[in-house]
């Protein structure tokens, strides 16, 4: 049903805009984490076409986004993992429900034209990161905490965490050859060129996030702020979310 409401909401916001004398044009400002950088980045631009009003994107880790806010700002959309925006509902910040946008496997990427090692299983998993002469990760992030909840599992914390390279993209590292191996989340790993996916990590130790959003209580666009979110969860935009290695939901 938040769907339906959030889809109407937008074409109703679209059809007002395309009015003359109607609405005017306006600025929405989004927070969004991310690992929906390049999915925003496109579709942005399409709702701003559709809409006319303009979206202030601001991209930067969920955490981040989380102490901006606490610090006192306030854009008019959120995008973040479900348990921030969650966080976000109960102290009365973000209003409504929170409405689930897409999901995040973290995976692991080398440099682009060379064999691709065996991940398939935790074992292979971890050989291919001991043998590995640098990895890279987000430190701090959400794919950096997921990653460090892996190697202590595999039993190897200390000997990769000794040979890391920290830092986002985490691809940028293999394509420059400062590490072997990046890990990231799977839409953050992809754009980055000169690096090449290998994969999800195994079911076994699959780290999925999920990603949530939620217009702001003190937005001062809400209308647009839920245009947005709707626009956001039509199939046009799960397309794009899901050719940018999210799984749309």
């Amino acid at each position: 049903m938040r769907r339906e409401i959030a889809v109407f909401a937008f074409g109703m916001l679209t059809m007002s805009v395309l009015m003359p004398g109607v609405s005017h044009a306006a600025e929405v400002k989004v927070f969004c984490t991310q690992a929906l950088r390049t999915s925003l980045l496109e579709l942005a631009p399409r709702f701003e076409k559709a809409s006319g009003h303009k979206v202030v994107l601001e991209v930067a880790p969920s955490g981040a986004l989380m102490k901006r806010i606490a610090a006192g700002e306030s854009p008019d959309l959120i995008i973040a993992n479900a348990d921030n925006i969650d966080g976000l509902i109960k102290d009365g910040k973000v209003k409504g429900t929170r409405t689930d946008i897409a999901r995040a496997q973290v995976g692991i990427s080398i440099k682009a034209g060379l064999p691709k090692p065996d991940i398939s299983t935790p074992d292979a998993v971890r050989r291919t990161l001991l043998d590995a002469k640098a990895v890279a990760y987000s430190a701090g992030g959400l794919s950096g905490n997921a990653f460090e909840n892996v190697l202590a599992k595999l039993g190897i914390a200390e000997q990769v965490k000794a040979k890391a390279k920290n830092g986002s993209p985490a691809a940028g590292f293999v394509a420059r050859g400062e590490a072997d191996i990046a890990v990231q989340q799977i839409s953050e790993l992809i754009p980055v060129e000169g690096a090449q996916l290998v994969g999800a990590l195994p079911p076994e130790l699959d780290q999925v996030t999920q990603f949530s959003m939620g217009v702001l209580s003190d937005a001062k666009s809400p209308d647009i702020g839920d245009a947005l979110l709707g626009y956001l969860r039509t199939p046009e935009a799960q397309s794009v979310m899901k050719a940018k290695g999210l799984t749309p939901g």
